[in-house]
């Protein structure tokens, strides 16, 4: 594999310092907890092996908020990034062919490329209210595509699939006889995902989420992928135990304490999401230089500077950040120009978003002069 790194990750908050961003509106996630919220941790634990599939009381605790899945069908993972990396490299290889929506997080469109099969690319488009056209993922498909990749709600745009659209993506991928991988992180966060977990629908699903984005918990590297596929399963455990045959049992033990808590969170952490977003929507109608669309899920917007507004971009991101302070994620991040940038709003309390955002419309006064 020709692996390569990804200008998010080069640009990432975490690398640039967290200590320096101000303001810092370009992260995909709600606030960070800490250790403390997550409750006390058994200090008797044995630092041994785990279960190779995962704590069972943590499959069971996840499989029991699902209607119609069992414990053994879940498999837990260093985050999905690891659960996205196993299933790419389980399906794919070099003589393959992937489909995935764009623009996308960066590690659903990375990965394959370093595999070196071929990419066939389902373009939202703000116009069109980056809403999925059907049609483009069948006329999509060759003789060697293997893989269906979309996100539901979407990152970056917000983007929620309806029951319908998702149950024709999944009529597709089962007459083609094609795995349909569905990015389910933020599927708790903000709104009520309007459909089933997707792997209920159909064997030829894959669901993947973490406790990451929707729950604060990025250092706990714990996340899971869901398929009633048993084949496929064994064959995803099989990459697992190649890469890192099990989690870290503290990171599993503090993620079972903290989803053993989890609508009391759930109810808090959703609380300041919809306030914040009520802000952002507040300055987006009032700033007038952005076309955008309003999410309906999760917890990031993609807005975008207007075409006809004359404006050095790269020079707003760098004024943006070394005068003001503030950072986004601009739209390179994402394989699309910079007029556009992912603004997260549940990361910060109401008071920093607000700071932030006033400081991008001061920022394009300076620029646009």
């Amino acid at each position: 594999m020709k692996y390569v790194r990804m200008p998010i990750e080069i640009e990432s908050p975490e690398e640039v310092g967290y200590d320096i961003i101000k303001y810092n509106l370009t992260e995909s996630s709600v606030a960070d907890l800490s250790l403390a919220d997550i409750g006390p941790l058994n200090a008797a634990i044995k630092l041994a092996y785990t279960d190779h599939k995962g704590k069972p009381e943590l499959r069971q605790l996840l499989a029991l908020q699902y209607s119609g899945i069992q414990a053994e069908e879940v498999l837990l993972t260093c985050g999905a990034a690891a659960a996205l990396f196993m299933v790419n490299t389980s399906l794919l290889t070099a003589n393959d062919h992937l489909i995935v929506v764009q623009p996308n997080y960066a590690t659903n469109i990375e990965v394959p490329k370093a595999i070196g099969c071929s990419v066939g690319y389902i373009n939202l488009q703000i116009e069109h209210q980056w809403k999925m056209n059907i049609n483009e993922i069948t006329n999509a498909i060759t003789p060697s595509t293997k893989l269906i990749s979309i996100t539901s709600p979407h990152n970056p745009t917000g983007m929620v699939l309806q029951e319908d659209e998702l149950r024709k993506i999944i009529q597709i991928a089962e007459e083609r006889n094609i795995y349909l991988l569905v990015d389910e992180t933020y599927r708790d966060i903000c709104f009520d995902t309007p459909y089933p977990l997707a792997a209920t629908l159909s064997n030829k699903v894959i669901s993947i989420s973490s406790v990451s984005k929707a729950y604060g918990l990025p250092g706990v590297r714990i996340g899971w992928l869901i398929t009633k596929d048993k084949i496929l399963f064994e064959k995803l455990l099989a990459a697992k135990e190649m890469m890192y045959i099990t989690n870290s049992i503290l990171d599993e033990e503090a993620c079972f304490s903290f989803l053993q808590r989890k609508d009391f969170w759930k109810e808090k952490i959703n609380n300041v999401a919809v306030q914040n977003l009520d802000m952002l929507k507040a300055w987006l109608e009032k700033e007038n230089r952005f076309e955008y669309v309003l999410p309906g899920g999760g917890v990031v917007c993609f807005p975008a500077i207007k075409k006809e507004i004359a404006i050095d971009l790269e020079y707003f991101h760098q004024q943006l950040f070394s005068r003001y302070g503030t950072m986004v994620g601009p739209g390179h991040w994402f394989n699309m120009p910079n007029r556009f940038m992912r603004i997260g709003f549940a990361w910060n309390d109401a008071a920093t978003l607000a700071t932030g955002l006033d400081n991008i419309s001061r920022c394009l006064d300076d620029c646009i002069g």
